[in-house]
């Protein structure tokens, strides 16, 4: 599907991963997170690491929308960067909602709960758009994918502009304006 400003569905992107303050990784998560917000697509996160939770931060400071999918069957507090908050109650077993949730999903390094959001994405033929070049599971995904079906386009960036490349390569841009 292309969208249009007239698409009445944002595209949404999860973020998926972890990336220390101070990093490389978390920098560009930050900056991930404005462009997102830029070009009108709605990010959904659980919020929980320091990568996710800058990128939704970074968002909502750019005026976006950010759907965070939460483990505990409670509410965050009321500081969580979030637009909308959804308390799953499902613990790890969130991880397929958030594999779901994204048109595509943007992998930030990334640890053992990415993976198993990466190869769920994957199952369920979600893009994975992994962050190369800082480590963690999302350097490797492109020469390692989880398994040989091809499921999915696996698109690499290590920068904001090749990020919003690989956007638009998947048609989540907007031809003209931005699909709010």
């Amino acid at each position: 599907m292309a969208w249009t400003p007239h698409t009445l569905r944002r595209p949404q992107v999860c973020v998926l991963g972890s990336a220390e303050p101070g990093s490389a990784a978390h920098d560009l998560a930050a900056a991930a997170g404005r462009l997102l917000a830029q070009l009108g697509i709605t990010l959904v996160s659980g919020c929980g690491s320091p990568a996710t939770r800058v990128a939704a931060e970074q968002a909502i400071a750019a005026g976006g929308l950010v759907v965070s999918i939460v483990p505990p069957g409670e509410m965050p507090a009321p500081d969580w960067p979030a637009t909308v908050v959804i308390p799953c109650g499902m613990g790890d077993a969130r991880n397929l909602l958030m594999a779901l949730a994204g048109d595509a999903c943007l992998v930030v390094g990334g640890r053992a709960g990415t993976i198993s959001e990466v190869c769920l994405a994957w199952l369920h033929h979600r893009p994975l758009l992994p962050l190369t070049g800082c480590g963690g599971w999302s350097d490797g995904l492109l020469d390692n994918p989880p398994d040989e079906r091809g499921n999915a386009p696996i698109l690499p960036w290590d920068s904001v502009a090749a990020l919003e490349r690989q956007l638009r390569q998947l048609g989540l841009v907007a031809a003209a304006g931005n699909p709010q």
